[in-house]
């Protein structure tokens, strides 16, 4: 199988915060199902430009957060955000998941959103997450579910499909890598947590119209080296072909498009 390249977190960590709001729906179920209490540490893995670990700042000021990005200037632009709001109970830094500095058993609670399936070896960045996990600790994971219940997504994989080279696709397949029931609990078990939650969530991106859509996804660059990679009349085809699989979810509130995310929480 071809090997698909992510898009470059750390180039395009300050305009990843055009999509927080999209996603906060998946945050709120994360922190829903996180019971932590004060004077907790808690540790947010691939942190992204800090959801959803700022909101849990924000209204837990009595515990203590560190977040970890492997992509330096996603936590760069996190920590902007703490410096900027003046946050004293949390922190940002660039590491890898896979090779965490801490010794074992270092905090009290775990969250991660829809970092596992990118890492570079999601076994190995569980594993790391256990270990420094309190016995009875507890965690909140977030991955994407398989790529039919992705709506934007299965529109992105087909209009590139064809039009650039294979390495070059947008890089679902790993994306939603661990979305397939039966998947991720085996590996969470092995890892060494004990207790086990699976659930999977519905939520939706909102749009007023496909043109706020359009203009998104080139703003954010999340998909710029396909982009780059096609010319102006292929750009068009690829609007024009995004415009009417769009149609099919244009509601009387604008563009509605269903996504799925698993869930998973417990303890270690």
């Amino acid at each position: 199988m071809t090997e698909k390249r992510q898009p470059d977190w750390h180039s395009l960590a300050e305009k990843f915060d055009i999509w927080l709001p999209h996603l906060a729906p998946v945050g709120e179920a994360m922190l829903a199902s996180f019971p932590v209490k004060p004077g907790d540490k808690v540790l947010d893995v691939a942190s992204g430009t800090g959801e959803p670990a700022l909101t849990l700042a924000r209204r837990q000021p009595h515990i203590d957060i560190t977040g970890i990005d492997a992509a330096a200037g996603m936590a760069e632009a996190a920590q902007r955000k703490v410096i900027k709001e003046r946050l004293s109970n949390i922190r940002f830094q660039a590491m890898p998941a896979e090779t965490l500095t801490w010794p074992d058993a270092s905090f009290d609670a775990l969250l991660c959103r829809f970092g596992i399936m990118l890492f570079a070896d999601p076994q190995q960045g569980l594993n790391e997450m256990a270990r420094v996990l309190k016995p009875g600790g507890c965690y909140a994971f977030a991955v994407w579910d398989e790529l039919h219940h992705q709506t934007t997504f299965r529109w992105g994989a087909e209009v590139f499909r064809g039009r650039v080279a294979p390495e070059q696709e947008p890089a679902y397949d790993k994306g939603t890598s661990l979305g397939a029931e039966g998947v991720l609990a085996p590996m969470l078990s092995q890892a060494g947590f004990n207790e086990i939650h699976i659930e999977r969530h519905r939520f939706d991106y909102h749009f007023q119209s496909f043109a706020e859509y359009w203009d998104m996804l080139l703003a954010s660059d999340i998909m710029k080296q396909q982009f780059d990679a096609i010319d102006d009349r292929q750009k068009a085809e690829v609007r024009d072909e995004l415009s009417q699989f769009a149609s099919e979810f244009v509601t009387d509130t604008g563009l509605v498009t269903p996504h799925q995310f698993v869930l998973a929480y417990g303890r270690r």
